[in-house]
C-alpha cells in the first residue's frame, strides 16, 4: 500500500490576475493631456517673449538678486529658529511671567502682517536716532551709532523676516516639545539630569522628528515671503526683476524669470529636506 503524504498533494495552480483600475488610468491620461495642452499653449503663445526670459534668466543682476534673496532667507531662518527655540522653551516655563512674555511675543509677531512689520523696521530711523549700548536709565554709553547706518534695507529685511518667522516657529517648537512623553522627563530626572540637560540630550533630539517637517514649510514660506521686502527696496530677486521690467516694459517675462528661480530653489531645498527627514527618522 502506498502512503500519500500531505506534501505530495499539489494544489491546483491558478493565475493571479491583478485588478485593473480603468477609471484611474483614464483619469491619469486626462491629467497628462491637460498639462501637455497647457504647456504647449504657454510655450507657443506669441505674447510671451521667451527670448527675453532666456536673455535675463542668467543675467548677472538677476543672479545677484537671487543670491541676496537666499542670504536673507537663510539668515532670517537661522535667527528665527534661534528665537523660536528660546520663546518655545519660555512658553513651557513654570513661571507665569516668563511664559506670559513668550505668549505676548508669539501673539505680537503672528498677528502683525509681515508687510507692516517690514515698513516699521525699515523706517526705524524715524523713531530712534541712534542705538546706544550702556547702562540703562543713565547717561553712561559704551557704544552708539546712528540707526540709519545700521538698519540698511537688507538688515531691515532680515529683522522683519526673523521676527515674523519666530512667532510661527515658536509654536512649532512647542508642539515638538509637547510631543515628547512625560516618561522621558521622569526617566531623565531619575538619572539625575537637571532641566537644561534633559532638554539638551533627551527632549530636543526626539522633538526634532516632529519639528523638521513643518520647519521645511516655514523655510519655503519665508523664501516666498522675502519677495515682500521689495516694498522697502530690499534688493531681493523680485526687486531686481521689477527694476528691469521698469526699463524694458516686459513685466510678465521678468516675473517668469523670478518664478523659475523661486521654483528651482524650492525643488533643491525639498530634495535636501527629504534626505534630512529620512536621516532624522533613522536615528
Amino acid at each position: 500500500m502506498t502512503e500519500v503524504g500531505i506534501d505530495t498533494v499539489k494544489a491546483p495552480q491558478r493565475d493571479v490576475v491583478p485588478v485593473r483600475h480603468w477609471g484611474r488610468g483614464i483619469g491619469a491620461g486626462v491629467v497628462v493631456l491637460l498639462v501637455a495642452w497647457m504647456l504647449y499653449g504657454v510655450a507657443t503663445n506669441p505674447n510671451f517673449e521667451w527670448s527675453v526670459v532666456g536673455q535675463y534668466l542668467f543675467a548677472r543682476t538677476v543672479l545677484k538678486g537671487l543670491l541676496l534673496t537666499l542670504e536673507m532667507t537663510v539668515i532670517g531662518m537661522v535667527v528665527a529658529l534661534a528665537l523660536a527655540i528660546v520663546v518655545g522653551v519660555m512658553r513651557m516655563s513654570p513661571s507665569r511671567i516668563i511664559s506670559g512674555a513668550a505668549s505676548i511675543w508669539v501673539f505680537l509677531f503672528r498677528g502683525v502682517p509681515l508687510i507692516v512689520l517690514l515698513i516699521f523696521v525699515g523706517n526705524l530711523g524715524l523713531f530712534f536716532r541712534e542705538f546706544r549700548l550702556g547702562i540703562p536709565f543713565t547717561d553712561v554709553t559704551f557704544w552708539s551709532a546712528p540707526v540709519g547706518e545700521i538698519v540698511t534695507p537688507f538688515v531691515a529685511s532680515v529683522i522683519g523676516l526673523s521676527l515674523a518667522g519666530s512667532g510661527y516657529m515658536a509654536e512649532i517648537v512647542r508642539s515638538g516639545l509637547l510631543a515628547v512623553g512625560n516618561g522621558q522627563h521622569e526617566t531623565a530626572k531619575a538619572l539625575g539630569l537637571n532641566r537644561t540637560l534633559t532638554l539638551r540630550y533627551i527632549v530636543l533630539p526626539q522633538a526634532l522628528r516632529v519639528i523638521i517637517p513643518p520647519l521645511g514649510n516655514e523655510f519655503i514660506g519665508m523664501l516666498k515671503a522675502s519677495a515682500i521686502v521689495s516694498v522697502i527696496a530690499g534688493g531681493d530677486l523680485l526687486t531686481v526683476v521689477q527694476g528691469i521690467s521698469g526699463i524694458n516694459f516686459r513685466t510678465i517675462e521678468m516675473l517668469i524669470v523670478a518664478t523659475i528661480w523661486y521654483l528651482l530653489v524650492i525643488v533643491v531645498y525639498s530634495t535636501a529636506q527629504f534626505f534630512l527627514e529620512r536621516r532624522a527618522a533613522e536615528r
